[in-house]
């Protein structure tokens, strides 16, 4: 009689608990803003806004905004906790990724409304496909880790941008 064999969940390594697909989103980031820039010297600039003062100020809320929420995120999943524990609570309430919703959600569109250009804003919104492909392997290693109660969780939780239609009793 053939013994029976299962098949362990995929562990993480240290790095993947680490970083995650954060490092290799980064570069995906930075190879398509090129694009960007490319586009509005090709075809001339299209100005979002007319104001020095409108960039400057919407720069710095989203600054502000990308560091209160990285800042959060980190309290609310210590490093040295990522893909050991499940957490749903804090940014992790809101977002699945809060630290890449931090630069996803924020810090590109603040960037691309400083930079007043359309095309740095359509790069921004591009970010949002690009990402999600891109994490879609840390995502199969939280499933494997977590089963279930990550599905359920991911069920209700947005990835980069909150989804407002959760359930308050939850979390």
């Amino acid at each position: 009689m053939q013994a029976a064999q299962y098949t362990l969940p995929m562990s993480m390594t240290p790095y993947q608990r680490l970083f995650g697909a954060g490092p290799r989103g980064i570069v995906l980031t930075i190879v398509t803003f090129p694009i960007a820039y490319f586009v509005i010297h090709r075809f001339g600039p299209w100005p979002i806004h007319h104001s020095a003062a409108v960039g400057y100020v919407l720069l710095g809320v989203s600054l502000a905004a990308t560091l209160a929420l990285a800042v959060w995120s980190l309290k609310s999943l210590p490093p040295d906790e990522r893909g050991n524990v499940l957490v749903d609570s804090g940014a992790f309430r809101y977002f699945r990724h809060p630290l890449y919703a931090t630069f996803l959600t924020f810090f590109d569109f603040g960037l691309a409304i400083y930079l007043n250009d359309w095309a740095f804003l359509v790069w921004a919104f591009a970010q949002h496909p690009i990402w999600h492909l891109n994490i879609r392997s840390e995502e199969q290693l939280m499933r494997n880790a977590f089963g279930d109660e990550y599905a359920a969780y991911c069920n209700v939780t947005g990835r980069f941008v909150p989804r407002l239609w959760r359930n308050p009793s939850r979390g």
